[in-house]
């Protein structure tokens, strides 16, 4: 059994002349982003491999995320942003298969739409909550029962939207 945790960067900021890979997290981006990291350490305090967008607001995300939990592996992976996450298929296949836990941090509609791609057999009412909205820092919690290329063996467990104080 496998996990895997897709996770929307946090709630971003839009300042002027900046561009879109360079945008930061916002003040409630922030406060989101500590908000999951705690979340996801009660759920599981180790991940494998780490994948993230290139993109800052990503980045901030996951910087923010690690403070409360830990990872083997982190790397950063153009595909999650170039095409919105248009390849995450590709992008999970490509896993470690020694990896047993692994996250990918990135953006909608990408997540989003991976996310109901594995919405089969698993937790009818997180696929729901999909369904109807992806907020940022929303987190889809999915249980893999093959390797990492084998996405008709995976379903969608928990979907969960942490929110920092503030």
């Amino acid at each position: 059994m496998r996990t895997l945790i897709l996770l929307r960067h946090a709630k971003s900021d839009y300042p002027i002349g900046v561009s879109d890979v360079q945008r930061p997290l916002s003040p409630r981006g922030q406060r989101d982003a500590g908000a999951a990291g705690i979340w996801l350490r009660a759920a599981i305090p180790m991940i494998d491999e780490v994948i993230v967008s290139p993109a800052r607001r990503a980045q901030e995300t996951w910087t923010l995320v690690a403070e409360h939990i830990q990872a083997a592996h982190v790397r950063t992976d153009a595909r999650i942003y170039t095409d919105w996450g248009e390849r995450l298929g590709d992008v999970v296949s490509a896993l470690d298969p020694r990896a047993r836990t692994a996250m990918i941090v990135g953006h909608n509609p990408g997540i989003e739409d991976f996310a109901l791609s594995l919405c089969r057999e698993g937790a009818v009412s997180a696929c729901e909550r999909i369904r109807s909205k992806y907020p940022t820092a929303g987190i889809t919690w999915v249980t893999m029962r093959a390797d990492w290329s084998d996405h008709s063996a995976a379903d969608v467990a928990v979907f969960a939207v942490p929110r920092g104080a503030g």
